[in-house]
């Protein structure tokens, strides 16, 4: 089991320099080239790889184009053409749904503000600061998927479960410039290495310092529980 620093501030400051190392060009993986397409990927990718999301983004962006397109496209069509992505009914409910008060309420652009988007459905506080930060260069906090949630709890930078409470703690003690960063540093983190079920903790960079890895200790991680 690795030591913590004396403080999260510190831990965090380590764990960037560690990580920026480690990652020294940290990005969004999914694919767009443009505020839409950037903001129905990131409603595809809810409880969904990225890596599948791009896959079907490529047929989906050339067979609808604009926001009037999806407002006024059948929406059994919609959820045939993303029927390999979780919860696909639902996701073209809301692609649907958002871009009728896209195209009506916003002139068809993509709303800049955290309150204007979390009003579309489907999109809440995660979803708009992705769009918000790679959309219009706006950084307002920080994006809490789950590799954030676990790896900030599992580095004992929060104690807290839900990702609203965890971005409150995390924007505390993260420099504000390293904001945006961190989240794509603990995904590729969270990919390579801190994986949910099986952390080779033997093969982290931040394994001294982690008070969660199982190296020398009889506490078994593998089921998630210290977590």
């Amino acid at each position: 089991m690795g030591t913590p620093l004396d403080s999260r501030e510190a831990q965090v400051v380590e764990t960037l320099d560690r990580l920026y190392e480690q990652y020294p060009e940290p990005e969004i993986s999914l694919e767009f080239s443009s505020r839409l397409e950037l903001l129905i990927s990131v409603i595809l990718s809810a409880q969904c790889t990225d890596e599948r999301v791009n896959g079907v983004t490529a047929d989906l962006f050339e067979a609808y184009d604009g926001p009037e397109a999806y407002a006024e496209a059948d929406e059994s069509e919609l959820a045939s053409a993303i029927d390999s992505i979780t919860y696909y009914n639902n996701k073209a409910s809301y692609i649907k749904s958002a871009c009728q008060d896209i195209a009506k309420t916003h002139d068809g652009r993509v709303p800049d503000t955290m309150s204007e988007l979390t009003d579309l459905a489907g999109v809440g506080r995660k979803t708009a600061n992705v769009v918000l930060q790679h959309g219009h260069e706006v950084v307002e906090g920080i994006v809490v998927d789950t590799h954030v949630q676990r790896i900030s709890r599992r580095l004992g930078l929060t104690e807290e479960h839900s990702p609203k409470r965890i971005e409150s703690d995390l924007v505390g003690i993260v420099p504000e410039d390293d904001w945006k960063e961190l989240t794509h540093l603990l995904i590729s983190h969270g990919r390579d290495t801190c994986t949910a079920r099986n952390p080779d903790c033997s093969d982290c960079v931040l394994e001294d310092i982690c008070p969660s890895s199982k190296l020398d200790s009889d506490i078994d991680l593998a089921d998630g529980s210290e977590w």
